[in-house]
């Protein structure tokens, strides 16, 4: 191609498909035998978790199973791992909460999955995440880093004093205090960032499943980096040697740093998957339960 400049055209070979309409993403890819899930969510910031019933929703039809933080804890799954890569200003870790893959007593955030149901089709299993009952009792929360650090705010992790999990600094303190005082001018401004969210174009999505002769998973689904996500899960969650899972990644609908990570729905379907013997598929939708 010769020397590469700034604003000359780049020749790619990947463009074809996309442009044709045959790109292969994890919603693309069929199993034999695959059933379909969804999820029942928290419709709250911040609740405990009363009780749960879902006997109406396990009856309904064509539901295989309807899974909970209960099963999750007799399983004896572990939690998504937290990647810390920085310490306290003193020197000390930073506090480090785990992250349910489900909640089981206590929902800490809005969408926190608290149910997985397995259905032959993904109709029948929304229709049943209506039929569960949840009895929530909601505690306090709040919405922004200023409120959440005041006195008296309510605690997401009880062991994280004033809802903080880092104070992290860097560079020369003392060096810009002095240069501040003596500064013949000194402005102020307190500045807000604003919150982001990424949308790409694919919602995430998985696809698990379970060989039971090789004691091997495999999971479909979109990524960053295959050999994160393996990382995450089988060890932290599953304590398994990485060798006793696949990641496989197709095509991507945009990253954006969001799928850099494991997510507790790759790990779900990948648990129901062993629970009920199947492969089991999940794409997100914005109707989700």
């Amino acid at each position: 191609m010769g020397e590469q400049g700034f604003g000359q055209a780049i020749r790619r070979s990947e463009d074809a498909r996309f442009l044709t309409g045959v790109g292969r993403y994890t919603a693309d890819i069929e199993l034999p035998g695959q059933a379909r899930a969804c999820f029942l969510r928290s419709p709250h910031a911040h609740a405990d978790i009363m009780a749960l019933d879902a006997v109406a929703a396990r009856s309904a039809p064509g539901v295989i199973a309807v899974l909970t933080g209960d099963d999750a804890a007799a399983d004896g799954l572990g939690d998504i791992p937290r990647r810390d890569r920085l310490v306290n200003r003193d020197g000390s870790d930073p506090v480090s909460p785990p992250r349910p893959m489900i909640a089981r007593r206590r929902a800490r955030y809005l969408g926190e999955p608290v149910a997985i149901v397995v259905a032959e089709t993904e109709d029948k299993a929304r229709d049943a995440c209506e039929l569960i009952e949840v009895d929530y009792a909601p505690r306090g929360a709040v919405g922004d880093l200023t409120a959440a650090t005041a006195a008296g705010a309510p605690l997401v992790w009880d062991d994280a004093p004033g809802n903080v999990s880092l104070d992290w600094a860097v560079g020369d303190a003392a060096a810009a205090d002095r240069a501040f005082a003596a500064a013949a001018h000194v402005a102020r401004l307190e500045l807000v960032d604003n919150r982001v969210i990424v949308m790409p174009m694919e919602p995430v999505a998985a696809l698990g499943a379970w060989d039971p002769a090789a004691e091997h998973y495999t999971l479909h689904a979109p990524s960053q980096g295959v050999h994160m996500l393996r990382r995450d899960l089988a060890g932290p969650v599953f304590g398994l040697p990485e060798s006793a899972m696949t990641v496989v990644t197709p095509d991507v609908g945009g990253g954006f740093g969001m799928r850099a990570a494991a997510i507790p729905e790759q790990a779900l379907v990948l648990w129901a998957a062993r629970r009920v013997g199947r492969p089991i598929k999940w794409v997100a939708e914005r109707t989700e339960a």
